[in-house]
């Protein structure tokens, strides 16, 4: 069996490894474009809910019907493809590792705009499970190989900037709700629910292979003129390299889970809510069109903070830009109800405009810190199986901020201080994850791999 056939996982052809190398002279300036045509779609799942109400009307037209879907039963679909969003980025990474990034996002185009497909079949014949496999189980094995699929050839692309580089790449996954909310609304009034479905799912598809075709990774040995790389460790930075299975055997890899999963969930649940938690804290202040503005404000900043704050972490550290994301969340957190009883809008929306910057922030960071620790060698994979506490985060979220509310409206509590509870315990998870990053310390030899250059 040739060279070939057996270094990039087997096969020759156009999606191997082998056919990705770059050649001299090659601008690694095209390599952030090709992610963002990937995560500029797969971003999508962020606008998933303005399908929640079209599809609770498909037989009641203008009123429910008995057999129309409920809003909890559709609720589980943005779930479920969060669930898988995690479970395929854990299980996939060392895959990715093997094959490279254009047979990675390969197959994510065809998950995720098949994923499209599927579920609007489902619509079309109206059996959910169909819509659960197709959008949730397809649809999020696809978000997650996609998400993951360029971080390690970023990083080996610009390993001068890997904070920027990555921040590049995920700040499409903030952005790309922009894209597809007013795209699936105008789709829905041209061709119907199943129809723009149908529509999305091709367009995602070629999108997604566009970034597949231009994706390249740099030959063994390349470094950007000028760049040299360090020899020693300095602080978190390592220049070994960690094994991915030898990595989950590390308190490192633990500590920065629960760093991801508290910062994911204290953000992920206001997000969820955003709408809702405006209006119900400034009653006749804040409208509906006006609380729509809200989540396209949070959203930009959601995708603008990815950017900057990983963009940062390279002239801060990544440990640090943790402990701003940590210590000035918890304020943040613990004034909005503040806000809230002063009556003040401007400050509600500075608060949590902040407050999503710095949760979009922690994504596009984290694969840098994960750099910084375990070297590049495997970053992709272990990126891949930290992204199980997205998973946790995603459900843990939303039930946290909709089940106290509930209890607390029950209880009597007025609508407008319904939030007020769930505020301080999301400060309260900010400070537990303080703590995790405050106990972040470098990797022990015994499990670095034998020495080797950490860019080969």
């Amino acid at each position: 069996m040739s060279t070939a056939n057996t270094a990039g996982g087997g096969s020759s052809g156009w999606l191997s490894r082998e056919h990705t190398i770059a050649k001299p002279g090659f601008n690694r300036w095209m390599v952030p474009p090709a992610a963002l045509c990937v995560h500029l779609c797969i971003g999508q799942v962020y606008a998933f809910s303005v399908f929640n109400k079209p599809m609770s009307l498909l037989i009641g037209g203008d009123q429910a019907a008995p057999a129309d879907w409920t809003i909890p039963e559709l609720g589980w679909i943005f779930s479920i493809a969060i669930v898988f969003l995690g479970l395929a980025a854990a299980f996939g990474g060392a895959w990715v590792e093997k094959v490279g990034p254009r047979k990675t996002m390969a197959t994510a185009a065809l998950l995720f705009g098949g994923g499209f497909i599927v579920a609007g079949f489902g619509i079309t014949t109206h059996q959910l499970w169909l819509v659960y496999l197709g959008y949730g189980v397809l649809g999020g094995c696809g978000l997650g190989l996609g998400y993951i699929s360029p971080v390690k050839t970023l990083m080996s692309w610009f390993p001068d900037r890997p904070g920027m580089a990555t921040g590049m790449a995920i700040m499409g996954f903030g952005g790309g709700a922009f894209i597809a909310s007013p795209l699936s609304v105008f789709l829905m009034a041209q061709v119907g629910v199943a129809g723009a479905f149908f529509v999305l799912g091709v367009v995602y598809f070629i999108y997604m292979m566009v970034g597949a075709t231009i994706v390249r990774v740099p030959a063994k040995g390349w470094a950007p003129k000028g760049y040299v790389a360090p020899t020693k460790s300095k602080g978190l930075v390592t220049h070994a390299n960690v094994h991915v299975d030898e990595a989950l055997k590390t308190k490192q890899f633990w500590l920065l889970w629960g760093v991801l999963c508290l910062n994911v969930t204290a953000g992920i649940g206001v997000l969820g809510q955003a709408s809702l938690m405006s209006q119900e804290m400034f009653p006749g202040v804040i409208t509906a069109a006006a609380a729509a503005g809200f989540v396209g404000l949070l959203s930009l900043f959601n995708m603008l903070g990815r950017f900057f704050w990983a963009s940062t972490s390279d002239y801060i550290g990544r440990k640090t830009t943790y402990m701003i994301f940590f210590a000035l969340g918890i304020a943040l957190y613990a004034a909005v109800p503040f806000a809230g009883q002063i009556g003040s809008v401007a400050l509600f929306v500075l608060f949590y405009a902040v407050i999503l910057s710095m949760y979009g922030g922690g994504f596009a960071t984290i694969p840098a810190y994960l750099k910084d620790v375990f070297g590049t060698r495997y970053v992709g994979a272990i990126h891949g199986r930290l992204l199980t506490a997205w998973s946790v985060a995603g459900v843990l979220g939303p039930v946290l901020v909709n089940y106290i509310r509930e209890y607390q409206i029950a209880s009597g509590v007025p609508k407008a201080e319904a939030y007020t509870v769930t505020m301080y315990i999301m400060a309260g998870l900010l400070a537990v994850g303080l703590v995790l990053n405050l106990m972040m310390t470098p990797v022990d030899e015994k499990h670095h791999l034998p020495a080797e250059p950490a860019m080969a």
